[in-house]
């Protein structure tokens, strides 16, 4: 599948994966506007993206989403939305920091859930939401709070949109496993068959070019989680006792 041409706004797009889609769909000929709280960020990346738009927003303030939303529903329809937006910060439940968990939900689960409710409008019949929810919201595993919560959420949210939207918009759920960016430098732990964004990107394009729902990679890994997923809980649960 082709995106020369294809008018595509990325929000989450001045870092990690939502960067690197930026610059391989400029590379590709997409018409694209990107969104992000870093306005400078996206001012240096917009120059790397053939001069693309840039609509800073920040998801954990709803009006700059609408604001930006009714601004975009005056120009030309998109051929695709994608939402990679995200927080991310690893932590048992015990030792969760209440006012960072709360940002979390904030702009992984409000945002998304806003831009799943403002976003569809702006597409052309046929065209694609693109949501990126996570292989952590597959199983709750140790040491993942909040973040896992609000991507199982987000995973939830994708399947119902899919039904709901289905006469008009194709909604896609991306599932990544361990990609090698800002935030997973966090991680404190061996990342299981981590890949670079620009590899994660390709992999989101080719899913895109094609009919199914969910686009899930590095499929080594995340074929295994899905396998942990579908085990009875007796067994699952013993399992992942150990990575605790």
């Amino acid at each position: 599948m082709s995106f020369a041409g294809q008018r595509i706004w990325i929000i989450g797009a001045s870092a990690g994966i939502g960067a690197a889609l930026a610059r391989a769909l400029a590379h590709e000929g997409a018409d694209l506007v990107l969104s992000a709280r870093d306005a400078t960020a996206l001012e240096t990346l917009a120059k790397d993206c053939g001069g693309a738009q840039i609509e800073p927003l920040d998801l954990a303030k709803r009006d700059t989403l609408k604001a930006v939303s009714q601004k975009l529903a005056g120009t030309a329809p998109f051929d695709a939305i994608i939402c990679t937006a995200a927080l991310y910060d690893p932590a048992r439940v015990a030792d969760l920091d209440p006012e960072r968990a709360e940002a979390m939900v904030h702009v992984n689960l409000l945002g998304t859930l806003d831009v799943a409710r403002l976003c569809p409008p702006l597409i052309r019949d046929g065209g694609q939401l693109v949501l990126f929810g996570s292989v952590a919201g597959y199983f709750g595993l140790p040491g993942g709070q909040p973040y896992s919560a609000t991507k199982a959420a987000i995973n939830n949210l994708a399947e119902s949109l899919a039904v709901e939207l289905a006469a008009r918009v194709r909604v896609r759920l991306v599932c990544p496993g361990f990609v090698r960016t800002r935030l997973t430098e966090k991680n404190a732990f061996h990342m299981p068959a981590a890949i670079s964004p620009e590899e994660a990107a390709a992999a989101v394009l080719r899913g895109m070019g094609k009919r199914g729902f969910e686009i899930h990679f590095p499929r080594r890994f995340t074929l295994t989680i899905k396998l942990l997923r579908a085990l009875p809980y007796a067994l699952s649960l013993r399992l992942t006792r150990r990575l605790g």
